[in-house]
Formats: C-alpha cells, sequence, structure tokens
C-alpha cells in the first residue's frame, strides 16, 4: 500500500473551494460529471460517474473533509483528508491520501493532478 500527498493553490476561497468540494450542483460542474454527495458524516457518496465511491467521515466547513475510499476487497481503508488553508492567491489545498494499492497509485496520482484538482483550478480561473 502507497500513501499520496500534494498541495495545490486554487484561485478561490476556502469556503468556496469548500462547497465546490460537498455540493453535488458544484462538484457537477466543475467535473462534468454526476455526482453524489451530501456533507453529512456516513453517508456514502459517488464522483465521476462511480469511478470514485466512498463514505464520508467529517466535515469542518471551510477547513477539511475527510472521507474513506473504497478499492474492491482492500484489507486496509484508503483514508483521503483535504485540509483547506487561507493562501495569497485563495486557496492552499493539502490533500493526503492512505493506503492506495500499489497497482492504482498511478491513476490515483493522474486523478488528482489532472481530474479532481486540475479541473478544480481550471474551474476557478
Amino acid at each position: 500500500m502507497k500513501n499520496f500527498k500534494a498541495y495545490y493553490i486554487i484561485p478561490a476561497s476556502p469556503e468556496e473551494v469548500y462547497q465546490a468540494l460537498t455540493q453535488e450542483a458544484t462538484i457537477q460542474l466543475w467535473s462534468g460529471e454526476p455526482a453524489v454527495m451530501q456533507a453529512v458524516p456516513d453517508t456514502e457518496f459517488q464522483l465521476f460517474d462511480d469511478s470514485i465511491a466512498g463514505r464520508n467521515i467529517s466535515f469542518n466547513p471551510g477547513r477539511e473533509i475527510v472521507q474513506e475510499w473504497y478499492f474492491g476487497d482492500a484489507s486496509e481503508a484508503s483514508i483521503v483528508t483535504i485540509r483547506l488553508h487561507p493562501h495569497a492567491k485563495g486557496t492552499s489545498a493539502e490533500v493526503r491520501q492512505t493506503n492506495i494499492p500499489e497497482e492504482a497509485y498511478e491513476n490515483i496520482e493522474e486523478g488528482w493532478n489532472n481530474h479532481y484538482f486540475g479541473a478544480l483550478q481550471d474551474f476557478y480561473s
């Protein structure tokens, strides 16, 4: 299992970025894909036409999102923590993901960089 950590600068306030990551309609706008999301702990979510699915663990509005992402029958949970910090250019988003199966790591890294935060950066640019 591998871990991923990265930082992204998004030209929007932490509150705007938080809303973009937790509201279905806004997720659909920046991702271009259907989304099922509620900012409520212990609810299931599905993003990018079901290519990302999991369970919401906790929310701290404008600051932090913690989720469990599902990887088939993996024995250990993959935990995603997104922390939002004010930055001179908008928001610094810190992403940590633990317990990524070896065979999925490259796709996960590319997904974060190009499809998830890459699309969010483009949306606000």
